[in-house]
């Protein structure tokens, strides 16, 4: 049977390792049954406090007394004989203090019929009107945007699978939405 030794080098490398990892199991140990969180877990145990623990705001470098963890029984009976004399307020109830408020009377009239205001507008059509460029011996191309979408167009054509440019003029734009047969003129926007 073959137990591994056939290689000594690995051998004693294992053994350092073993040594080492023996070695801080221990120390934790043994550093563990003097650890102060250890000690709080044990029942009617005091954790120790730091120096500036015990120094009260404005003592800076004067000792300040320890404190003192036993019962006063003395103050707790001078408390037991207090009454609670209260503003005859009743905390439980929301409001108790304010009037009630003062109601109207309305009379009931029938609502009118709802007056047919016909089908609803169209939407605005959303394209920016803000230039146009022309070539000599070209018809006058314009650019529109919507949104990040910039479109070129003639008059004529369709952009944006929706809308059609009837009219070209200098400061504004004639366009026909098809879809809805809705016409508007758009401006020619400064900026």
């Amino acid at each position: 049977m073959k137990l591994g030794a056939e290689n000594k080098k690995q051998l004693y490398v294992m053994l350092v390792l073993m040594a080492i990892a023996i070695f801080f199991l221990l120390r934790v140990f043994w550093s563990t049954s003097s650890n102060p969180s250890v000690a709080a877990s044990i029942p009617n145990a005091v954790p120790a406090q730091p120096e500036a623990a015990n120094q009260r705001p404005g003592t800076r470098g004067k000792a300040a007394p320890p404190l003192d963890p036993t019962l006063r029984v003395d103050l707790l009976k001078r408390s037991e004989g207090a009454e609670y004399k209260g503003s005859g307020r009743n905390i439980f109830e929301a409001q108790a203090s304010l009037p009630e408020p003062v109601r109207q009377v309305v009379k009931n009239t029938p609502p009118a019929p709802p007056v047919d205001q016909g089908p609803p507008p169209p939407p605005p059509i959303p394209l920016k009107f803000f230039g146009f460029a022309n070539k000599p011996g070209e018809a006058k191309s314009i650019f529109l945007a919507n949104g990040d979408a910039v479109f070129i167009g003639r008059e004529g054509d369709i952009v944006n699978r929706r809308y059609k440019i009837l009219r070209i003029q200098n400061t504004q734009v004639e366009i026909e939405d098809v879809l809805n047969n809705n016409r508007q003129t758009i401006p020619l926007t400064q900026g």
